[in-house]
């Protein structure tokens, strides 16, 4: 019998379907070969410790006020709405470890690294976008300069350093927002609500939360700073960058949140 042969629609689909697996796998070797080379840079000198400071100071004091306003509405909402559910069984008083336990555990470093994808992500993977566009990373090469240090390595350890400290602030901006509330409504003294708050976390509590928080800095950095290096030419391929950027990050960041929390219930 004859064998049937490929009618152009097929070829045409097995021809589009290649060239997407062929972009999938450059794309992991080039992300593959990225987070090598940061390693690598990372323990070699010399080091930037100048730029580390600067980015440190435009990933972390420049996000304060949208951290602080976030934390604490994210508090007060949260008790307000928990209450009815607790005043059902009489239980009002057991707000603050409710609270302490969603905020410290889960809240804190999540609505943090999402805040910080949103705004910090953007703006690195846009300024990067911009300086590659313009050929003003080529030109830090052939002035005899390591773009690469100088550009990437300095922007993830500045989101991988400040995130968890954000988080922790997020964490406790949050706890006042819950305690304005508490006070209140049940005019709870201030030792009270932190005694009460602190009573049901433990230092596996803590130790979760910073690593989360720390896992998800680094991500939002190398998502951002990748996006943004290895971005298009042309003014639509910044953009491009800056939204890849943000909405890459939020997924990993997801399914991390899922992942860590898997490990600590295990460890529990």
């Amino acid at each position: 019998m004859a064998q049937k042969s490929d009618t152009p629609a097929d070829s045409s689909r097995k021809y589009v379907v290649g060239r997407k697996l062929d972009a999938l796998f450059l794309d992991l070797y080039k992300i593959n070969r990225f987070l090598g080379r940061f390693f690598k840079e990372l323990v070699l000198p010399p080091y930037e410790f100048k730029e580390i400071v600067k980015q440190c100071y435009e990933v972390g004091y420049k996000s304060l006020p949208l951290i602080s306003m976030t934390g604490f509405i994210t508090g007060l909402v949260f008790t307000k709405q928990s209450r009815p559910s607790l005043a059902e069984f009489g239980a009002t008083s057991w707000l603050p470890n409710l609270i302490a336990i969603a905020i410290i555990r889960a809240l804190a470093p999540l609505v943090t690294a999402l805040i910080a994808a949103g705004k910090v992500g953007s703006n690195i993977g846009a300024e990067l976008g911009s300086m590659n566009v313009t050929e003003q990373i080529d030109a830090m090469e052939v002035s005899a300069t390591n773009p690469f240090k100088f550009l990437v390595v300095t922007r993830v350890l500045a989101t991988t350093i400040m995130i968890p400290v954000l988080a922790m602030y997020t964490g406790f901006v949050g706890m006042l927002g819950s305690f304005i509330n508490i006070n209140q409504m049940e005019q709870t003294s201030l030792p009270t609500f932190f005694v009460g708050a602190f009573s049901s976390i433990t230092f596996l509590d803590i130790f979760s939360s910073v690593f989360k928080a720390t896992v998800f800095g680094f991500t939002i950095g190398a998502v951002s700073c990748y996006k943004g290096y290895y971005s298009s030419k042309g003014t639509e391929g910044v953009g491009k960058a800056a939204n890849a950027a943000v909405v890459t990050s939020m997924f990993l960041i997801f399914i991390e949140e899922i992942l860590v929390v898997q490990v600590v219930a295990a460890l529990r």
